[in-house]
């Protein structure tokens, strides 16, 4: 497809990292393509696209956030209201793009339902293994629909599977170690000043952190330690913060994930879809502790790694700091025997989301 200027492309997927970074990739995938394009998203006043979004440079423009209540309540009395006053705000926005591509999230139900009133092309992308509200709404008003995944069921059966969009630290990151995964690794404990010949565990709860994991690494710091176990904890910017003990680091939020990943034997985290597909590009093995609220996405996004021999799922009920020093070095020695390389699964993933919007874009114009 030949170049075409000044067009206008709307992103909405706000909320957390797992609907944002992936957005963000795409939109530096299309502008490297289309330079004279231009880039806007759709965000809420909460969310934390307001952080993500102008850091990476793009435009945002806020809408009402509209939550689907999971009870019998006011809110669900007040939903379709609060629906139509954010449909109607996002519509002034999009009204004359060229394209919307959606990646899930509260906020992409209103901006599906505007982009549809506004004769505004839609592009639906899903990260997680089982699909939310909002998207397979927008997945009735649009064929061209795509997933990180293959989905067994309902109209996302037939989506195209892309992969999901990696961040560019991590996408440059595997490409460097390409050349030699072993000393990639070594190179990256050295970075973060860990003993290379000491197992080192990396600790992750998800872009807010997570209470109950924060806990549970509480409880098992001194004996950790006492294993030789080296710890980086991410515990989440609005956490209180653990003092340094040993082998032990807490840090807010760790900025340079890439090496996180690479330096660790093995990752405890949650089952984000983001989550997942940066432990499949750049981890060993992983221990997942799915979030247990949700509609269970979490539970499945970690399906295929556990597939691949890479990851174990235990449920948040099972999960403890006696399991966690229970099992440790049986981890530990899972990983030493996994291949030094990641998964390459998702490393062209962009590229595929962004043919389909040419190709939605050019559909539009027939």
């Amino acid at each position: 497809m030949s170049k075409s200027s000044g067009r206008t492309i709307v992103f909405a997927g706000g909320g957390t990292a797992g609907h944002i970074e992936p957005a963000l990739a795409t939109a530096r995938a299309w502008k490297a393509k289309h330079p004279d394009d231009r880039c806007i998203f759709l965000g809420t006043p909460s969310g934390l696209e307001n952080t993500l979004v102008p850091a990476a440079g793009f435009e945002l423009f806020n809408i009402a956030k509209v939550v689907m209540p999971r009870r019998i309540s006011f809110d669900l009395i007040a939903l379709p209201f609060r629906l139509i006053l954010a449909v109607k705000s996002a519509r002034a926005i999009i009204k004359g793009s060229d394209l919307l591509v959606g990646f899930g999230g509260y906020l992409s139900a209103s901006a599906y339902l505007a982009s549809y009133f506004a004769r505004v092309p839609i592009l639906v992308h899903e990260a997680n293994a089982k699909v939310g509200w909002a998207n397979r709404l927008g997945a009735t008003l649009t064929k061209y629909v795509a997933a990180a995944r293959p989905i067994s069921s309902g109209r996302f059966s037939q989506a195209t599977v892309t992969g999901l969009p990696l961040r560019a630290d991590v996408r440059a990151a595997y490409f460097k170690a390409t050349s030699d995964w072993r000393l990639a690794r070594v190179e990256a404990k050295k970075e973060l000043g860990w003993d290379v010949d000491k197992p080192a565990l990396l600790v992750l709860g998800g872009s807010q952190g997570s209470a109950f994991i924060n806990t549970q690494i509480a409880r098992a710091t001194s004996s950790l330690d006492t294993k030789g176990i080296q710890v980086l904890h991410s515990v989440g910017s609005t956490n209180d913060l653990p003092k340094d003990f040993g082998n032990y680091k807490a840090v807010p939020y760790i900025t340079d994930m890439a090496t996180a990943y690479l330096a660790a034997d093995v990752v405890l985290a949650r089952s984000g879809a983001v989550t997942c597909a940066e432990v499949a590009a750049l981890g060993r093995f992983a221990v997942f502790v799915p979030l247990p609220i949700g509609n269970g996405e979490q539970a499945r996004n970690a399906e295929d790694l556990v597939s691949k021999g890479r990851a174990i799922i235990i449920s948040q009920r099972d999960f403890s700091s006696q399991w966690l020093l229970s099992h440790i070095d049986e981890l530990v020695e899972k990983s030493r025997y996994l291949p030094d390389s990641g998964l390459n699964q998702d490393l062209d993933a962009e590229q595929r989301i962004v043919v389909m919007m040419e190709e939605a874009i050019q559909g539009n114009t027939r």
